[in-house]
């Protein structure tokens, strides 16, 4: 089976034989195709029409060949709309034959997204050998431990050979560093043939500092109106923004169409700037729906840390009308908190009351529901969430950012008191949110995620300075000595020790961890799944003494209920939950029928519904 898609960038396969090439660049008058590797290329010039799009249709030219864009200066640039860039985002583009691959899932429609439970993985650090290929060989061993759901962070083209994948400048082109684009394709093929969807996390809030040249030629692609971190805004909403919203609209349908993507994780969209009366998010996720959806589950799932829930509504018939799900920072945020008690930088937010902020997140969602912020000095944030079902967000207790973002890459096994992450555990997995885990969180892996890249001399050093000082308002980092043990990013041996180490699955304690988590997915996807379909509406939560909490939910036809102790001291005369027994954990017979919860219980139960 082929898959294509057919869009206005880049290149196309002629019906006739050859290659035809199109790139928009309304400012300047004359172009030339150079077709071939550098130094031995031949120069073809392209016409332009009154829109500023430039083309040329050469029958000579075949899938493998090398090509570039020659501009009036002398500069030659890679496609915008590379399919594959071989040597990099400095050099030339590649033509691909998007129907050279015979796919093998003629059958897969994807899965409901109650059935997610999400695997977050850099393709770089997953493995040793850091490709597509080695990735591929260790799906059935995600596939066993109950993992549904594989997200690949970003594959976009970024400068040199390793990144977390947030600089990426060629939209389309997945980074040659991990292999080809076929090789990608294979990789989603074999993860559906073992019943995974497999989502892929897309930046479309910036371009990465280098190997950028849209400003050398295309300088519509940005708006200066709107001013970020990056420099100007991309260009969805000022003058000649059709094309540029074209052009990730078309992303967005390329990855699901031709690499048969189940679906998108977008990346702070809380940072795109868009005024227009659609905002491209929304546009985006019309045209995933509306296309490839309607034969297909697609799933588009979300950074916002303005928490609104109004990207995540539903409609009469409970379908998303714009985003499946959000990544819930909120229960993060407070896990993090009551099982390492940090309340350095944004955890300050959540160090007052963390069990009450872990208890509101998980029966509605969002902790901050348009409460103020300490840590933003009293702005407030977020939007009432209680309405939403619980599928609607992502909960977990690492992401690359959580772990990542911390100066040493520390994971939270590491970091928090073991008695308690395992009741946090048990809470997250077990409860009607869309679970995910950040690799090697399934076993405890020991091994740091750190930030890393590969610019050049000038950037790597200011990249370098720069997070070292970012750190500096950090009680930790005040010193100018401890900022200096902060890993270069820069450096290969900071990318080389954020590898996986697959050998610790088998070895104590992580075989241990492996055991417990995967027992705890087995539940979930055998016993609380089957009853999430059409479950509507939040929960309630009750915080009791002593750092207990108890949360019920309504699910489709039945109950499910939690308690979970955090407190020191042993829990006594506790309410018994109603329903059968999903899960226990510490938890003893009390008196007249109540319960006794050591420090770290967790019971859950499933009942018949006696809820509206």
């Amino acid at each position: 089976m082929k898959r294509a898609h057919t869009m206005p960038f880049g290149t196309r396969m002629l019906d006739g034989g050859g290659v035809g090439f199109r790139l928009w660049a309304p400012g300047i008058d004359k172009l030339t195709l150079e077709l071939g590797a550098p130094g031995g290329a031949t120069s073809h010039p392209m016409v332009r029409d009154a829109a500023g799009w430039h083309a040329v249709d050469l029958q000579a030219a075949r899938a493998g060949d090398d090509y570039r864009f020659g501009l009036p200066d002398g500069l030659a640039v890679p496609d915008p709309a590379s399919r594959f860039n071989p040597a990099d985002v400095h050099g030339p583009s590649r033509v691909v034959d998007p129907d050279a691959y015979d796919w093998q899932d003629a059958g897969w429609t994807g899965r409901p997204w109650e059935e997610a439970v999400i695997y977050e993985l850099h393709v770089g650090t997953f493995t040793p050998e850091g490709s597509f290929s080695a990735a591929r060989e260790r799906l059935p061993a995600l596939a066993r431990m109950g993992i549904t759901v594989v997200e690949l962070m970003p594959l976009a083209d970024f400068p040199g050979a390793r990144n977390w994948g947030y600089d990426g400048v060629l939209q389309f082109a997945p980074d040659a560093s991990y292999g080809a684009p076929d090789e990608l394709k294979a990789l989603v093929d074999a993860a559906h043939g073992l019943g995974m969807m497999v989502l892929l996390d897309v930046v479309y809030n910036h371009f990465g500092p280098e190997g950028n040249y849209l400003h050398a030629f295309c300088p519509e692609f940005f708006n200066p109106a709107h001013q970020t971190p990056w420099g100007a805004a991309i260009n969805y909403d000022g003058a000649n923004a059709r094309p540029v919203r074209d052009f990730f609209v078309h992303n967005a349908l390329y990855w699901v169409e031709e690499f048969r993507f189940d679906g998108l994780r977008m990346d702070a969209i809380h940072a795109i700037c868009d005024e227009s009366p659609v905002h491209i998010v929304r546009e985006i996720c019309s045209a995933l729906r509306e296309g490839p959806g309607r034969e297909r589950h697609l799933h588009i799932v979300l950074e916002n840390e303005h928490n609104q829930a109004s990207m995540l509504a539903r409609d009469a018939a409970g379908a998303p009308r714009v985003a499946t799900a959000q990544w819930n920072d909120d229960m993060h945020h407070a896990v993090h908190v009551l099982t390492s008690g940090d309340t350095d930088g944004y955890y300050i937010d959540y160090a007052e009351a963390p069990v009450a902020h872990l208890g509101r997140a998980l029966a509605e969602g969002f902790a901050y529901q348009g409460e103020a912020s300490t840590f933003k000095h009293g702005e407030t944030r977020g939007e009432p969430s209680g309405h939403l079902p619980l599928g609607a967000f992502v909960s977990f207790l690492q992401t690359h950012d959580q772990v990542g973002n911390r100066a040493f890459g520390e994971r939270i096994t590491a970091l928090g008191d073991p008695v308690l992450l395992r009741a946090a555990y048990a809470c997250v997995l077990l409860s009607p949110h869309a679970p995910m885990l950040f690799m090697g969180e399934e076993y405890a892996a020991s091994t740091p995620f750190q930030f890393f890249c590969d610019f050049g001399p000038e950037l790597a050093a200011a990249v370098s300075e720069g997070r070292r000082l970012e750190f500096g308002r950090f009680t930790a980092f005040t010193d100018e000595a401890a900022r200096a043990r902060i890993p270069d990013p820069n450096a290969e041996p900071t990318f080389m020790a954020s590898k996986l180490d697959w050998a610790e699955r088998d070895a104590s304690p992580h075989r241990e961890w492996l055991t417990y988590i995967s027992g705890l997915l087995a539940v979930r996807n055998e016993r609380l799944a089957p009853h999430l379909a059409g479950a509507h509406g939040g929960g309630q939560f009750e915080c009791l003494e002593g750092q207990t909490l108890r949360v019920q939910w309504p699910l489709a036809g039945h109950a499910l209920y939690l308690v979970a102790h955090f407190g020191d001291a042993m829990a006594e005369n506790v309410l018994a939950l109603p329903g059968e027994v999903l899960h226990t954990q510490g938890v003893s017979a009390g008196p007249g029928g109540t319960l006794c919860l050591e420090r770290g219980a967790v019971q859950v139960t499933l009942e018949e519904s006696r809820l509206g």
